[in-house]
């Protein structure tokens, strides 16, 4: 059987060994009999588990006690519209444009009525291959959000930005795939299907002083009411919260998130490194902004992009077509691909490099 390479965006690539458990578990949950996409979420096999990959996940980011863990539903989509409706109090907030995500947050942010949303630094100018320096701000904001990843431009920030406001993020690209302090953001946020588990779970991180701000919210939107019922005011997503469980005990057990990040770099500088000397791709981005988790290459001719794209299908390395917004390739390197992936992929990049050559 020919071995596959799922190099996809997201819904991306699970570790083997999740996988094989999960197969292995899956008509019988702890021997219950049921299998976990059949227990209910009020059973005592639910509430371990969720408390267990509750505990998990804070242990491997070292957060506080004053920091609440959501598991809930709607993807980071949602969240663009439920932070600004939670946490904004004052109507003004200050956003980073990075890209395409930044911009959708920008876009929901400003249909709150009375909403002022500044536009504080943008990389637009550089074609978004870079990240803008953020500067000292003296406007008083709710917070400032920033996009740590951006997955179709490729670019990331290694260096958080000094702010004298709340710092938000949404870090649905490379949450727990680089190590950042964690402490110094009031609010995460980060949908699972890239680095956690299967589509249909969103991770909310909020420090405890942002809740409880505005009352009367609509129940599923209000960050207090979903901390009171523990995720739980309607059915959550048992299966992800599995799922993400069994991820965050891999995760320990490659060293936590300083550990993976280690494999992480690796795994980007080997194909950073090919596309810095290769005559036909070339990475767009400049290089200290360039993404460890997403990997955007060209040739600068669309016909030869079209054709490495299906020969690479072909070969077994899949979805390595680039969005459809900026073209070209991409590759992702998310915490379940094995390192393998990234030197066959740069191994069959070289052949066909040499045979375009002739």
């Amino acid at each position: 059987m020919q071995q596959v390479y799922n190099f996809a965006a997201g819904p991306a690539v699970l570790p083997q060994p999740v996988l094989k458990q999960i197969q292995a578990e899956f008509l019988s949950y702890r021997g219950s009999g049921m299998s976990v996409t059949e227990i209910s979420h009020r059973s005592s096999l639910f509430q371990e588990l969720y408390h267990d990959a509750e505990q998990t996940l804070r242990q491997l980011m070292g957060l506080p006690d004053n920091y609440r863990i959501l598991f809930l539903q709607g993807g980071g989509s949602l969240q663009f519209y439920m932070l600004p409706l939670n946490i904004a109090l004052k109507r003004q907030v200050a956003y980073v444009d990075t890209g395409h995500w930044s911009q959708k947050a920008v876009a929901e942010a400003q249909k709150l009525p009375g909403m002022q949303v500044d536009i504080v630094a943008s990389s637009k100018a550089s074609g978004y291959t870079t990240i803008p320096t953020v500067p000292n701000l003296t406007k008083d904001y709710d917070y400032v959000h920033i996009t740590t990843n951006n997955t179709i431009e490729g670019t990331a920030f290694d260096q958080l930005p000094v702010v004298n406001s709340t710092l938000v993020a949404d870090m649905s690209s490379n949450i727990l795939a680089q190590n950042y302090p964690f402490e110094k953001f009031g609010v995460i946020y980060a949908g699972a299907q890239k680095n956690i588990a299967p589509a249909g779970l969103t991770l909310v991180i909020i420090r405890d002083d942002l809740l409880g701000q505005v009352d009367n919210l609509p129940a599923m939107l209000d960050y207090t009411l979903q901390a009171k019922k523990d995720s739980a005011y309607n059915t959550p997503p048992v299966f992800d919260i599995y799922a993400a469980g069994l991820v965050f005990h891999w995760l320990q057990d490659r060293g936590g998130i300083a550990g993976i990040e280690k494999i992480n770099r690796a795994k980007a500088g080997i194909l950073y490194d090919y596309l810095d000397q290769s005559k036909l791709f070339k990475a767009p981005v400049a290089k200290a902004a360039r993404s460890l988790t997403n990997v955007p290459f060209v040739t600068g001719d669309a016909a030869i992009d079209a054709a490495f794209v299906a020969a690479a299908d072909e070969a077994g390395f899949k979805n390595l077509k680039g969005h459809r917004l900026v073209g070209g390739m991409r590759a992702s390197l998310y915490n379940a691909l094995p390192i393998d992936a990234v030197t066959a992929l740069v191994d069959f990049m070289e052949k066909f490099e040499k045979g375009a050559g002739k």
